[in-house]
């Protein structure tokens, strides 16, 4: 089985990273691919980034197309092109906030989930209420820490992350927490030890739903609008992603 895990931005490092929570979920015979678009912003953290993303995610989705993946993982909390990446592939396509809401349903009442930049959360409340978690998600909790400080340890990430997430499930009075990024992956554990409660790595969640759906033999729909996109000639920049044939 082989699953491309697409991290929707240009900064190697945090793809990398990404790479390696993906690893370490996958089951044995899985082979994880993890790429990034070969444009767009360094790192995705408001409306005009993601239109960017998401034509990096289709770009993506294409060539694993043609190099038979068997499934598609977009490793951003704000599920950039998901849509359009399901049109574009036979085999199906998880987004790691819609992954990390569905399993965090299952194992608590409520879920609390704690992000990054405050004004991001909106963002997540889009996709609380298109997912249908409204009854689920009890609160979405911004850190103000960029992305990109993720890693940096003068940012007191881990600290400030541990705070917010005890006082969402104070505040909240939620029963589980959903990390709101792809580069907060490698803290799922430790923040899972501190909380004594369920925390939900995103990544990690659409890596085994993917194993899952694969091994049960089931692929996107193609009967609606997840039909592969009409052939047409697309002008100027977006030329390259003309839509050709059918997946």
């Amino acid at each position: 089985m082989q699953i491309h895990v697409i991290n929707p931005n240009t900064t190697a490092s945090m793809t990398a990273a990404i790479g390696r929570a993906a690893d370490a979920c996958a089951a044995p015979g899985t082979v994880i691919r993890v790429v990034q678009p070969s444009f767009g912003a360094p790192s995705i953290e408001g409306h005009h980034d993601d239109v960017w993303a998401a034509a990096g995610v289709t770009e993506q989705v294409r060539a694993g197309v043609e190099a038979g993946a068997d499934a598609f993982v977009i490793a951003c909390f704000g599920d950039p092109g998901l849509a359009a990446a399901r049109e574009l592939s036979p085999g199906p396509v998880i987004g790691i906030a819609e992954a990390a809401f569905h399993c965090a349903s299952l194992l608590a009442t409520g879920f609390s989930v704690v992000t990054t930049l405050t004004r991001t959360c909106v963002i997540a409340e889009h996709l609380v209420v298109q997912y249908g978690f409204e009854r689920r998600c009890r609160g979405i909790h911004g850190t103000d820490i960029a992305v990109l400080e993720l890693d940096d340890p003068a940012s007191d990430a881990y600290a400030r992350i541990l705070a917010s997430a005890r006082a969402a499930l104070a505040h909240d009075r939620s029963g589980a927490i959903v990390l709101g990024c792809a580069g907060m992956a490698d803290l799922c554990q430790r923040l899972q030890a501190d909380l004594g409660v369920p925390v939900i790595d995103g990544v990690a969640a659409a890596v085994k739903l993917a194993e899952s759906l694969v091994s049960l033999g089931l692929r996107t729909s193609k009967h609606g609008d997840y039909a592969a996109p009409l052939p047409k000639a697309y002008a100027g920049l977006a030329a390259p992603f003309s839509p050709r044939t059918s997946p």
